[in-house]
């Protein structure tokens, strides 16, 4: 019997759109997600590093993926403020995220990308709408 927390990770990982960026989930617990992405050169820009929009998209899964684990809710993304503070061309990159504040029905989330060796790649915030529906319990 699967728990609510392996639902909503296994909702992450069959999802269609993280298999095909290419994200890993590395650690989901109660109050900590961490994902993975190994960069491939189709995700790479005309400057051959990685484009902006796979470190949006990852900000973004990070921190839904954290409110979900929290809340045991569905939630959705009302905005999204994304710093571009490094590039990198090749290895793995990880994604972590914080709640700074969270209400009933809207929370206020920051997310980190880092490198291999810890180096500051890509810093957000993102503000996402609680939607009161209880993920499956215990399934």
């Amino acid at each position: 019997m699967a728990t609510t927390l392996q639902f909503i990770k296994e909702d992450f990982e069959n999802n269609v759109f993280f298999q095909h960026i290419g994200f890993e989930v590395v650690e989901f617990e109660d109050d900590r997600v961490k994902i993975k992405l190994n960069i491939k050169d189709v995700l790479l820009n005309t400057n051959g590093t990685l484009h902006g929009g796979v470190y949006a998209t990852m900000l973004d899964f990070i921190q839904g993926m954290l409110l979900r684990a929290v809340t045991k809710e569905k939630c959705v993304t009302t905005n999204l403020t994304t710093h571009f503070l490094a590039s990198v061309s090749s290895g793995d990159i990880f994604a972590e995220a914080t709640i700074l504040q969270q209400g009933y029905k809207i929370a206020f989330i920051e997310g980190e990308i880092t490198d291999e060796d810890g180096r500051l790649l890509g810093k957000g915030t993102g503000t996402f709408k609680i939607i009161r529906e209880k993920l499956p319990q215990d399934c």
